[in-house]
């Protein structure tokens, strides 16, 4: 039996497109480089706690609204 997979899923491209915000807004906003917002869309970047918690503030809404762990079947 195998086990099921958890994958980090971000809602981030979701949130930007309500504030209409560019990558590069966020980023400069939270302090990163726009490819790093870039690279935590695509899933292949993992933030920090605090870079979670600044890209909520900016959203205002909670870390699990833009993070979080879903299972892949």
């Amino acid at each position: 039996m195998v086990p099921k997979m958890r994958i980090f899923k971000t809602n981030i491209k979701a949130y930007r497109a309500q504030f209409d915000m560019t990558q590069d807004d966020l980023a400069k906003t939270v302090g990163v480089r726009r490819e790093t917002i870039g690279n935590l869309e695509n899933g292949r970047y993992n933030p920090s706690l605090k870079l979670a918690m600044d890209i909520a503030k900016v959203f205002g809404c909670t870390v699990e609204d833009i993070f979080e762990f879903v299972s892949n079947g």
